[in-house]
C-alpha cells in the first residue's frame, strides 16, 4: 500500500530514510543544520550514496527543497531504497533527503530565516529586486495580521480577470528580495542548507562526467498527475526519453512559471566536465489559488500569530501539499518510480 512509504512527520521520515538506507546497504552521509525543529530538535540533510564511489555517472534525486512537500520525495526515495537497482560499476544514485529539514519538521514550505530556497540559489549573487506587480499586491498576498476570513477568492478572481493567469502567476511566485516576512522570499544571501548541500556536491560528485538530478515537488499541476519541468531548450531532447510529462518551465507553455534562484542554477554549473540534466518532477494536487490561500494564511500565523503546529492553517497546508489520499499518494510512488527507472535506464545507454 502507498500508505506504507508516507511518513507522518519529519523525524519519523528521517529515521525511516536512515534505516532504509542501512537496510540497502546504502553508505550514509549527514549534514547537520544550526537550525532546530518545533521542540528544538536537531534538524539535518541526509544522503544515501549507493554505488561507486568515484562514479563517472551519477543519479541524484533529491526532496524537500520546499520543506512541507517533503512528505511525498521522501516516499518514493523510501520506495527507491527498499529495492535498489543494480547499478554498473562506474555508476552511483546519491539520493537526498529533505534539503529544508526545518520547512518539514514545521509544516512550512520556507525554512527558518522564511526563505524559499527554490529561490535562494542566485549564481549572479544578485539577491535584490522584486516583480512591480508583487509589490502592488503586497497587502494582499501579506496581510499584517493573524488568519481570517477576508474575500481572498472573490479578490483572487478578480485579478486574475484584470491582469490574466499567466502574468499574475509570474509576478506573484517568480521570487522576491525585498519583504523578508512575505511569500516567495529568496533571501539575501545563500543559506546555510544550500551552501553545505552544494559544498558536498563540489567536493564528492563535480567530476562525474554524466549527470541526472530529479527535484521532486508538490502542489503544481492536475491532481495526481506529475509534470516534468526542464529548460526550454531541453523539451524536445528530454520528451524522447521521458515522454510527453515533460513540460518547458515557462509561464505560456504550461503550468509552471520562471523562477529566480533555482536550485538547478548552482547545481548544475558545478558539473563542468559533465553533461547533465535537471527535470524539477511536479505531482500536481490543488488549484492555484487554493494553494496560494493556505501559504498565505500559514504565513499569517507564522508572523502574526502563535506559529505553533496545531492550528487548522498547519492542517490544511500539509493537506494541500501531501494530500491524505491514497490514489494520490499510489500515483506519486508509481510516476516517482517510474520516472527514476527511465533516469536509471538513460544512464545505462551512454
Amino acid at each position: 500500500m502507498a500508505e506504507s512509504f508516507f511518513s507522518r512527520s519529519y523525524s519519523v521520515a528521517r529515521e525511516r530514510f536512515r534505516e532504509s538506507a542501512a537496510n540497502a546497504g546504502a553508505h550514509l552521509d549527514t549534514i547537520s543544520l544550526m537550525a532546530k525543529g518545533p521542540e528544538g530538535e536537531g534538524l539535518s540533510i541526509d544522503i544515501a550514496w549507493l554505488g561507486a564511489r568515484y562514479p563517472r555517472r551519477v543519479l541524484i534525486h533529491s526532496s524537500g527543497l520546499h520543506g512541507i512537500e517533503g512528505f511525498a520525495g521522501s516516499a518514493v526515495q523510501l520506495q527507491i531504497l527498499n529495492d535498489p537497482p543494480p547499478l554498473q560499476p562506474d555508476t552511483a544514485i546519491v539520493i537526498v533527503h529533505i534539503l529544508n529539514p526545518y520547512g518539514m519538521a514545521s509544516l512550512r514550505r520556507v525554512n527558518e530565516s522564511n526563505v524559499d530556497l527554490n529561490r535562494n540559489f542566485r549564481i549572479d549573487g544578485n539577491y535584490q529586486g522584486t516583480p512591480p506587480m508583487y509589490v502592488r499586491l503586497y497587502s494582499f498576498l501579506n496581510p499584517s495580521s493573524g488568519p481570517a476570513l477576508d474575500l481572498f477568492y472573490i479578490r483572487a478572481a478578480s485579478l486574475i480577470f484584470r491582469h490574466g493567469m499567466s502574468a499574475l502567476k509570474q509576478a506573484v511566485v517568480g521570487g522576491q528580495y525585498e519583504y523578508p516576512e512575505g511569500l516567495f522570499f529568496g533571501g539575501k544571501a545563500l543559506e546555510q542548507g544550500p551552501h553545505l548541500f552544494l559544498e558536498y556536491v563540489r567536493e564528492r560528485l563535480a567530476v562525474a562526467q554524466q549527470a541526472i538530478a530529479i527535484d521532486v515537488h508538490t502542489g503544481l499541476g492536475k491532481y495526481a498527475e506529475d509534470t516534468l519541468l526542464v529548460a526550454p531548450e531541453e523539451v524536445t531532447r528530454l520528451r524522447t526519453a521521458f515522454g510527453n510529462r515533460v513540460t518547458s518551465a515557462e509561464p505560456d507553455e504550461g503550468p509552471a512559471y520562471r523562477i529566480e534562484g533555482g536550485l538547478e542554477s548552482m547545481l548544475c554549473p558545478l558539473f563542468e566536465r559533465g553533461d547533465v540534466t535537471f527535470i524539477r518532477q511536479e505531482f500536481g494536487t490543488y488549484s492555484g489559488p487554493r494553494v496560494l490561500h493556505a501559504l498565505r494564511e500559514e504565513n499569517r500565523w507564522h508572523h502574526y500569530g502563535a506559529g505553533t503546529l496545531e492550528h487548522p492553517v498547519k492542517r490544511v497546508l500539509k493537506q494541500i501539499f501531501s494530500p491524505d489520499d491514497e490514489a494520490w499518494r499510489a500515483s506519486v510512488l508509481r510516476r516517482g518510480g517510474d520516472l527514476f527507472q527511465k533516469a536509471i535506464t538513460q544512464m545505462s545507454k551512454h
